[in-house]
């Protein structure tokens, strides 16, 4: 007569995880798991977001290049601010330039203008991708005059 062994009898050095190993293996590769791909999302955003603040600054030197090619008493260079709109790349980005005239420390004009420009991108969505680029330049006559900085 033959004896019948049970089928769950384990053999010397055969054993399997239980049900609770399993189960917080599986949580622990899920932490991970997410926190990679929480990762990869952030380092996405911020890559296209570099990208477009990188688009706005050319937007911004472009503008800037304009204004260096005018001579100091163009209407360009007049003192006050002026909105546009410039597409770049398939892009529209608002350009807001300011001129203002610096002054002495008793209140006269210098022969010197301060020039901000300031160029955002206009896109849909999160904040990280309307980064304003700000570039600010100080413009001089030729000839001579109370442009100098007073100590």
């Amino acid at each position: 007569m033959k004896t019948q062994t049970p089928k769950n009898k384990t053999f010397k050095g055969q054993q399997g995880f239980t049900l609770m190993e399993t189960s917080i293996a599986m949580v622990v590769m899920m932490v991970g798991a997410l926190g990679i791909a929480s990762l990869f999302c952030f380092s996405t955003r911020n890559n296209i977001g570099g990208s477009e603040r990188a688009l706005a600054m050319a937007v911004a030197q472009q503008q800037l290049e304009q204004i260096r090619s005018v001579s100091y008493e163009d209407n360009t260079l007049a003192v006050g601010t002026v909105t546009s709109t410039v597409q770049s790349a398939e892009q529209n980005y608002s350009v807001e330039r300011t001129v203002a005239q610096e002054l002495n420390e008793d209140g006269s004009p210098r022969q010197l203008k301060k020039i901000t420009i300031r160029v955002t991108p206009q896109v849909g969505g999160p904040g990280w991708l309307n980064t304003t680029v700000v570039l600010v330049s100080l413009r001089s006559t030729l000839t001579t005059g109370s442009y100098a900085i007073a100590p």
